[in-house]
């Protein structure tokens, strides 16, 4: 009996062993040192929710397999809930494209404007070797300083080619963010200073 419990007891450490890490990743990049920021705006940011596809939502990296197919990868998983994880990624790049903080939850300062960000994320497409896809919609909101609300819907639908293997393809997603906040910025500033403006 001895010899038994022993042998299973040595047959589960093996097996713990050899079972596979588990990897986490993250939408937000790594800093880089020697960056430029944008000149302020004459508005406040706010950075409000986003919003992704249930089949996403998952702590477990779910990638495409062609056609219809999908895989959740168990030892693949996100740092944080992949909607906050967006939220947060593009909060920041936002924040280096306006050259202002996110200022959500804060009242607005007296005689200012307060630009708010809100993103519906259609899809979000993962294909290892191939691409990183995401298709979204986004509502720009400016109000304060007495003046009625104002908003400007637009959508993007962004691709970014991914090389082999989990952690390119995240990289491609970060890239992705990064161009998403690039157009909304742009956006943003030609539509608060000129309400006729539109998408870009």
């Amino acid at each position: 009996m001895m010899t038994r419990s022993l042998t299973l007891a040595a047959a589960l450490a093996l097996s713990a062993c050899s079972s596979a890490p588990t990897h986490y990743y993250t939408l937000i990049p790594a800093a880089h040192e020697g960056a430029v920021a944008a000149p302020a705006p004459g508005f406040e940011f706010e950075m409000q929710s986003v919003r992704i596809p249930v089949q996403v939502d998952q702590p477990q990296v779910v990638v495409r397999q062609g056609g219809g197919a999908l895989a959740i990868l168990e030892t693949e998983r996100w740092s944080a809930p992949l909607a906050d994880e967006l939220h947060d990624a593009l909060a920041l790049q936002m924040e280096n494209k306006l050259g202002t903080r996110d200022l959500a939850g804060l009242a607005i300062a007296p005689g200012r404007e307060r630009l708010a960000l809100r993103t519906d994320v259609r899809r979000f497409d993962s294909l290892p070797g191939q691409y990183a896809l995401v298709d979204v919609v986004w509502s720009l909101s400016l109000r304060g300083d007495g003046q009625p609300r104002r908003t400007l819907t637009c959508s993007s639908t962004l691709r970014q080619s991914a090389g082999v293997g989990i952690e390119a393809l995240v990289l491609a997603h970060q890239q992705l963010v990064e161009q998403l906040a690039t157009r909304i910025a742009r956006t943003a500033r030609a539509w608060v200073s000129q309400p006729t403006a539109g998408c870009s």
